[in-house]
């Protein structure tokens, strides 16, 4: 922390105020030794110690900290979200980031204060950009080739002869009709009944997660989570003020008594659930687990988030919590970044007819309507006859892909932690405990120097992690580059 006591501003520093200019910019310095954020989080803490930041000052927004101090607004995130986790900030829906006290107990202390050196990040752009020159290990999309670059770049070329008097207005605020319809028929005829109305459009999944939380929480509410989980969604809960709850899954799904002991102490306000080929497990739920799952959310009232962006890479017959419950208490959010691409980014709500509207709303309020004319590539695209074929292909080579993954990962000492039902993950590790000498982020440093992405174990739990594990993505796993690395670094 030594090295740090400069930077932070001095008592004659202009405060933070809602004026982006009255925020000074930190001398943060861009070493390898302490990330971004732990230094924003040190000067933070210091000046708060040091009252130059007293208690119910309004903190600058994301946008303008980022702006002024020139870095990404990744970084401001979860900088500020480490502070609320320590009880310094607090954050309020719909106005910001206020400090929330002068001083943290010591045992909170030293978590606000440690600078463990990192060079990785939950929020790394390198993990979703795809222009970054490492190998994509960890990485959550295909290689174009797998995805079928025809069909994808025919959809795009049948979307840009988009009709001149559509090229006026902002588009439907529920999205694209034609692609609303098709899905409806789609899911209706595999699923459950839906009508077109009962879809929204999204700039992807993770849109879709922010709309729901934005819509139907406030800040200090409780939301459960599956542990492990997607990445992004813990950073984005904490981001809306609520609180995640870490339900333990593993290869026999939830602990169902856990979740069970959980409700009775603080039933939660939703719970965003991964039924098929969970991320980055990629297990799937049984009919069992998922009955008494719709049960408990009855039972203590609260909505069930079926993230079912994986659907399509599963074998028919796996459960649908939508399907069990007909969109009554279950709010579905799809996406085509995993059968098509990324860059399309149109995700999927289906929703009852009573809540649809209001998620309607707030996407209008937060901005406006989503993209008609990639709305328009995906229509055509799996509307296209020989798309199914294409997934058909996918599927086939998922499996090779993944078996040949689990074989190599078996040489250098590792195994997975569940075994996956399909999909394109893969997540293994070694079976020793975890230390603070020996871990997955310092793992995932030294892949980083040498050239490789990978996603470590620590990115998507709430709880510590027990072993070194890492999410493998198959497509891009089957290198000897990667595995003569894992075999240097492997205990011994």
């Amino acid at each position: 922390m030594s090295s740090l006591q400069n930077t932070a501003p001095s008592s004659s520093a202009a405060l933070p105020q809602t004026n982006e200019l009255a925020w000074p910019c930190l001398a943060l310095k861009r070493a390898k030794d302490t990330s971004l954020v732990e230094q924003i989080v040190v000067i933070i803490s210091q000046m708060i110690a040091q009252r130059l930041l007293p208690i119910g000052n309004k903190m600058p927004s994301v946008r303008q900290f980022a702006k002024c101090n020139g870095i990404s607004t990744f970084t401001v995130v979860e900088a500020y979200d480490r502070l609320v986790s320590s009880g310094l900030l607090a954050s309020r829906r719909g106005s910001g980031y206020f400090v929330a006290r002068a001083e943290v107990a010591a045992s909170q202390s030293a978590l606000v204060f440690q600078a463990t050196p990192t060079a990785i990040d939950t929020l790394t752009p390198d993990l979703y950009t795809g222009v970054s020159g490492a190998l994509p290990v960890g990485a959550g999309w295909l290689p174009p080739d797998w995805y079928g670059e025809t069909t994808i770049l025919e959809a795009v070329r049948h979307a840009m002869k988009i009709p001149a008097n559509r090229l006026r207005g902002y588009g439907h605020p529920l999205g694209f009709p034609s692609l609303r319809q098709h899905m409806a028929a789609s899911l209706s005829d595999t699923l459950y009944a839906v009508e077109p109305d009962q879809i929204l459009l999204t700039h992807g999944a993770t849109h879709a997660f922010d709309l729901i939380l934005r819509t139907l929480t406030q800040a200090g509410d409780t939301v459960f989570v599956e542990d492990p989980s997607y990445s992004n969604l813990l950073t984005l809960i904490r981001y809306h003020g609520c609180i995640p709850v870490g339900i333990p899954r593993n290869e026999a799904g939830l602990d169902m008594e856990f979740l069970a002991q959980q409700l009775a102490l603080r039933p939660p306000k939703l719970m965003i659930v991964n039924t098929v080929l969970q991320n980055p497990l990629g297990t799937s739920l049984s009919l069992a687990q998922s009955h008494r799952l719709l049960a408990l959310a009855e039972q203590y009232d609260f909505w069930l988030v079926e993230d079912d962006i994986y659907r399509e890479l599963a074998l028919r017959g796996e459960a649908s919590l939508a399907a069990m419950d007909g969109l009554r208490r279950v709010i579905r959010v799809g996406s085509f970044s995993k059968t098509l691409s990324p860059v399309f980014r149109v995700g999927s709500i289906s929703a009852s007819n009573a809540l649809l509207p209001e998620l309607a709303r707030v996407k209008m309020l937060a901005g406006l309507t989503t993209s008609e004319i990639n709305e328009r590539a995906v229509y055509h695209a799996i509307s296209a006859r020989h798309y199914r074929h294409m997934l058909e292909r996918l599927l086939v080579q998922l499996a090779a892909g993944r078996e040949r993954l689990i074989e190599k990962l078996a040489e250098v000492g590792m195994a997975p932690i569940a075994k996956p039902r399909g999909g394109m993950f893969v997540s293994a590790g070694w079976a020793g405990p975890q230390s603070e000498n020996w871990n997955g982020k310092q793992v995932a440093d030294l892949a980083l120097k040498a050239g490789i992405l990978l996603s470590p174990n620590e990115f998507f739990m709430l709880s510590k992690p027990g072993s070194v594990w890492f999410r493998f993505n198959v497509a891009y796993a089957d290198t000897p580059m990667l595995y003569k690395f894992l075999q240097g670094v492997r205990p011994r």
